[in-house]
């Protein structure tokens, strides 16, 4: 599949969560500060209930009390599988802050800043075992014969050199792949599908295609070993990559198609 070669926006159920929670702080909020008058409130008949004490359970009476129910269950089973490190207490009492119209810590710039921050540490701490694998294996691959180092890190061998045009950054190309992981893993190949891929060369693909491509000449074929800053970063992509993953692609370009 060719989603696999571009560049992707895809977001862990953490940050979605994240997302999720500062949507819901902030339209909490909004409707403390929007809040419409009360009417006059019909008496209760007998026969209610009474209300739920600390260690029991609410009851579900109507639509809207299982709604309530269901959105909170569903924000706090995302939060904590994604979010490991959450502090329950300190989200419970966010909750109940701005629930109860009170005064909250933090703004909506402050609220931002922190969660971005918080989303790039989880995601740098779960993808560090295979960031650390990825260096290390680049490390040592840079050593082997024939195997070239740009300065971006990119890492790249000849397997058939071309004598054809050289792409630019503007132009378009027609290539046929095979992507891997380091275990040789195939998340992609445009062989099995029988059909080369058509693509701009700066249009979408990740930034290692992008230099790795400019470096070939018509009818070559290199293997590109493509570190994670220059693949798909600590996000990864989908469940087919890991966050973190440096990646080898054996790329044959087949033809160059010059901007006119």
């Amino acid at each position: 599949m060719q989603y696999s070669l571009l560049k992707t926006n895809i977001k862990g159920m953490k940050q979605i969560a994240t997302i999720v929670l500062s949507g819901l702080v902030a339209v909490s909020a909004n409707a403390q500060t929007k809040a419409k008058p009360k009417s006059a409130a019909t008496p209760a008949p007998k026969t209610t209930a009474a209300p739920a004490t600390a260690g029991q359970a609410t009851p579900l009476k109507t639509l809207a009390d299982s709604a309530s129910y269901a959105i909170g269950q569903n924000l706090a089973q995302s939060i904590t599988k994604d979010l490991k490190t959450l502090n329950k207490q300190a989200f419970i009492e966010a909750i109940k802050t701005v629930f109860d119209g009170k005064e909250a810590k933090f703004k909506e710039d402050d609220i931002r800043s922190i969660l971005t921050e918080f989303s790039r540490a989880e995601e740098e701490n779960q993808s560090k075992a295979t960031v650390e694998a990825g260096r290390a294996f680049l490390e040592k691959n840079k050593t082997r014969p024939g195997v070239k180092t740009t300065a971006s890190g990119l890492q790249y061998e000849v397997i058939k050199e071309g004598t054809g045009a050289m792409p630019t950054a503007a132009d378009t190309v027609v290539c046929n792949y095979m992507g891997m992981l380091l275990d040789s893993t195939q998340f992609d190949n445009s062989y099995d599908r029988g059909e080369p891929l058509t693509i701009a060369v700066d249009g979408g693909v990740i930034r290692g295609w992008t230099e790795g491509l400019q470096l070939m000449k018509e009818g070559a074929k290199y293997r590109f070993y493509i570190p994670q800053e220059l693949g798909y970063g600590l996000r990864g992509a989908s469940s087919t990559i890991p966050g973190g993953s440096a990646l080898i692609f054996d790329i044959e370009l087949l033809e160059v198609k010059k901007k006119k």
